[in-house]
């Protein structure tokens, strides 16, 4: 198989789908990879390595993505690569479908395989994702933390506070992977945490393993909004995996949060579990409405490529050569956790999240 890796065009994104000793190991079962020009420049990882890998330089998009039967990215696809994927070929990435209609209509349209590392399922854990997240999580209170100052527009609070000042005060919507990350960040700088969830388990993991240094609520409306009233920053950390994020904190609710405070929505990528969230890029962050500062960057961890890269591919990889050993119909069939990752397949949808998102059949494979 030829398996293409083109460079990333999604602005201030510059994580690549696939590092070189990954790429030698694609050599050794027998496949072609191709690289386009500087892809891993991003990420430290000049040309010439992937040479040494075994793998071949193109010079363009349209090239690459043209030879290849299998695209191995980080992020979806745009606008400008939406001509470019072709009938039967297998996209390997992120794509978080539910809130993007436009791609995924442009995904049906294709004919294209579409594997989505963020719905990747194996005994409820989704791996694919799960480095990215860990990396959102700890980058969210840095984000957060700087929102807070008064250059940002910011209350200017420092979240550790200084003998005599009172800590910052964090609340954090969502205990799994992204809220485990900031949190310990958090605490780590000695902020004042709340974490709201609604998984009585998943609250008492919390207390058991930071003894009373975290604070834990079940997250009720009202603890919601008793929260909000105090926190300086918020952290949205919620997931339903390959859905569209619910709005757990709405316009309304602004009006009780301090001025100066600030929202980190982890959960964007996903439409965000903040109403007044949308969107934002690494060179223009944040927003604020309501004297709240909003931070919505979608590629968070692209802030920090080098880290980000090679977490993504110490996961990325193993479903990726099965995909690459196997061809989709034979990989998905042999292991359930690949075939949930099966969004977008000849046509169809086949991820029912997704398909609800839309008002969409799904075809179950």
């Amino acid at each position: 198989m030829i398996i293409g890796i083109p460079k990333e065009i999604k602005p201030q994104e510059n994580r690549v789908g696939c590092i070189p000793s990954n790429v030698r190991q694609l050599v050794e079962h027998g496949h072609q990879v191709i690289v386009q020009r500087n892809a891993g420049v991003g990420s430290g990882i000049p040309d010439a390595q992937y040479v040494d890998a075994g793998a071949t330089i193109v010079a363009t998009a349209e090239e690459l993505w043209g030879t290849a039967d299998l695209i191995w990215k980080v992020k979806e696809p745009i606008a400008i690569e939406y001509p470019l994927i072709r009938k039967d070929q297998i996209l390997y990435t992120y794509l978080h479908l539910a809130p993007d209609l436009r791609q995924t209509e442009a995904l049906l349209a294709s004919g294209c395989i579409a594997v989505a590392y963020e719905t990747v399922e194996v005994d409820g854990r989704l791996p694919l994702l799960m480095p990215m997240s860990e990396v959102a999580g700890r980058l969210a209170v840095q984000a957060g933390a700087r929102c807070l100052e008064t250059p940002m527009g910011g209350g200017g609070v420092l979240l550790g506070g200084v003998p005599g000042v009172p800590s910052g005060k964090v609340m954090i919507i969502g205990g799994g992977i992204v809220g485990k990350n900031a949190c310990a960040m958090a605490v780590g700088l000695g902020a004042d945490v709340t974490m709201l969830d609604i998984n009585v388990d998943t609250l008492r993991w919390y207390d058991d393993n930071y003894h009373g240094r975290v604070k834990t609520l079940y997250s009720s409306q009202h603890n919601v909004e008793a929260s909000l009233a105090q926190a300086d920053l918020l952290v949205g950390a919620v997931l339903v995996a390959g859905a569209k994020a619910p709005h757990l904190v709405r316009r309304k609710h602004l009006s009780l949060m301090k001025a100066g405070a600030a929202i980190v929505d982890v959960a964007v990528d996903q439409g965000g579990c903040v109403e007044t969230t949308h969107a934002t890029t690494h060179a223009d962050p944040t927003y604020i409405i309501d004297k709240v500062v909003h931070y919505g960057v979608a590629n968070m961890p692209g802030a920090v490529a080098r880290t980000s890269t090679f977490a993504l591919n110490n996961a990325t990889l193993r479903y990726g050569l099965m995909l690459a050993d196997l061809g989709w119909k034979d990989a998905v069939a042999q292991d359930a956790g690949l075939r949930k990752g099966l969004n977008v397949c000849q046509g169809d949808v086949t991820y029912r999240a997704v398909a609800d998102a839309h008002g969409l059949p799904c075809r179950m494979i």
